[in-house]
Formats: structure tokens, sequence, C-alpha cells
């Protein structure tokens, strides 16, 4: 099977290029794929050696979207060298070293550094479990998510507002857990979140060093699988200082996602653009210009299916 033999010949070569440099969530993507074996496998060997490990987090953790950094996360990683074959300390190594700030080549001043993501993670899931929803989704898949931007006359993000359309994947979902990551600076205490259309706000958890609010969103049903929920909320911010980007990360594909930034007659930026990046940790890419509408001083990106990873807008000032 010479197709075969090729196919793996490339698999190794991507696998030892990414032991050498990483980052961490390419190893063991290549890894996992260089081996063959689906996440759920994967899971079951872990569990195998007295880990217990989500395929949601392995998926996460592959995809660069989520760091493990929890002993028993950690456990895991050290259970992972052995069951993909790999060196000793391989992916371990890489982990530590992914835990420095992003490249001096990715200079984003309004940007977060890789730690600030990292840490943020860490506290979003110790928020998420004090809610009771330890897996990210909720039990339900986006299909469509419009998400907008208003940027106020003082240059700060004033506040967003969110339109999903979600289908649950199994039965007895009654809620979404929304969370708003604020800009640096921000006061997370003064936020406020308003239930628009087909749900109530529940309990609000907040964390100020990270600029995280989480809250529950209840629906007036509960879902089963296959059912398909529309609802609107919004938070109003202005806590922070000048705000230069927005940014919405998704940790696997999706439906469709549109962004609209909204600038304030008073304050309106020189010139805007959209970009990707795989992760906090990676450089940004797919810059794409984007002309400012006269009439209504706003801009806009669509993507008819996300992927995982980070996509924006940033603005200039001057």
């Amino acid at each position: 099977m010479p197709h075969a033999t090729q196919h793996a010949d490339v698999a190794t070569a991507q696998l030892d290029s990414a032991l050498r440099g990483g980052p961490f969530h390419v190893a063991l993507r290549a890894a996992i794929a260089a081996r063959g074996l689906p996440l759920q496998r994967v899971q079951h060997h872990l569990s195998r050696h007295g880990v217990k490990v989500g395929v949601t987090s392995l998926s996460y953790w592959q995809q660069g979207a989520r760091r493990p950094q929890r002993p028993e996360s950690l456990r895991a990683v050290r259970a992972l060298e052995e069951i993909l074959q790999l060196p000793e300390e391989s992916l371990i190594r890489l982990l530590a070293e992914s835990g420095a700030e992003a490249p001096d080549g990715d200079r984003r001043p309004a940007g977060r550094s890789y730690r600030a993501h990292l840490a943020a993670s860490g506290v979003l899931d110790g928020l998420l479990n004090e809610l009771g929803h330890p897996s990210p989704d909720g039990g339900v898949h986006t299909l469509g998510h419009h998400e907008r931007i208003r940027v106020g006359p003082r240059r700060e993000l004033a506040g967003r507002e969110s339109h999903l359309i979600v289908r649950a994947h199994r039965d007895g979902v009654d809620r979404f857990v929304a969370v708003h990551y604020g800009d640096p600076g921000c006061v997370p205490a003064r936020m406020t979140v308003h239930a628009l259309e087909n749900c109530r706000t529940g309990r609000v958890r907040t964390h100020h060093e990270t600029g995280l609010l989480v809250t529950e969103l209840l629906f007036d049903t509960c879902l089963g699988a296959g059912d398909t929920h529309l609802f609107r909320y919004a938070v109003e911010d202005g806590t922070a200082g000048v705000s230069r980007e927005y940014v919405r990360g998704f940790g696997a594909a999706g439906g469709q996602y549109a962004l609209q930034v909204r600038f304030d007659v008073a304050a309106l930026p020189v010139r805007c653009h959209r970009f990707t990046q795989h992760s906090a940790a990676a450089p940004r890419g797919g810059r794409q210009e984007l002309a400012l509408s006269g009439l209504h001083r706003s801009v806009h990106l669509v993507e008819p299916r996300v992927r995982s990873g980070m996509l924006g807008i940033g603005w200039d000032w001057e």
C-alpha cells in the first residue's frame, strides 16, 4: 500500500517537527494523527491509566483552545506520552514552554498576552464548575450567532448584544451559559446582563483579575435532543479604557457567525481590519482591511461556518 506508507511517512515527519518546535497543541494533534487514534480511544487508554479526561477537553487541548494546567490534567499529559509512544517529557516540555508570553513578532498593544488568556481559561473552568456546567457547550451546538459590538464616545467597549440559534444535542437542556471577556482594566462587577428575548438571567459570576463575567440564561422551555431555540441577550460594559479590538474564540467548528462593530460618532477609527488566530499563543493571520460604513459607522464580518480558533476585528485610532 504505497499511498498508506507515504501518508504514514508524512504524519511521522510532521510529528517529529512538532515535537522539536511545538507548540504543545500542534505536537499533541500530530501525535494523535500519527498513531491513528480517535479521541474516544485516547480517552479509553487514559482511563486505563487511572486518569479521567473528557473527549471535549482532549479536543480543546489539541486545538489550542484550552491548555492542561491542573494536576490531574498534567498527569494526563504524562500518560499521553506513554500512550502515544512519545519520548518522556516531550509534551510536558512543550507545555512548559507555551506558558511564556506570545512571541515578540506578534506584537498586539491592545490585545491580551497568552498568559492572560491562559489565566482566564483556568478561571473560566472554575466558574463553569461552580455553576454546575462542566461542559463548555452546555449541551447545545450553535447554529448561528450574530454579535453586535458598540464602541462608545470614550473609545471604550460600551457593550455587546448577541442573537443565538442553538440546537440541543442531548435531552434536558434548559439554559445557556454566556461568557463576556472585557478589555484590560475592566470591572466585571459593574457590568450588567440583560435577557432580551426567549430567556431570563440566572446566576452571575465575575472574576476581576481576568475580566470575566459568566451568567446563566434560563430558557422558558426544556429542550430535547434535536430541538432548536432562538434567544437574545446583551451585556452593558463601558468599564475599561480605550478598546482596539474584539475577539471571539471557538472551541470547535460550528455554524454561522457574524460580528458587527459600531462606533460612536464622536469616536471614529482611521482604519479597521479582520483577523484570524489559531490559538491565543499563535501568530495572527488572515488580515483583511474592512471599510467603515459612513452612514452607520460600522464594520462587519461573516463566517458561514466557523473553525476552531479565534476570529476578530481590530481598529486603529490614529
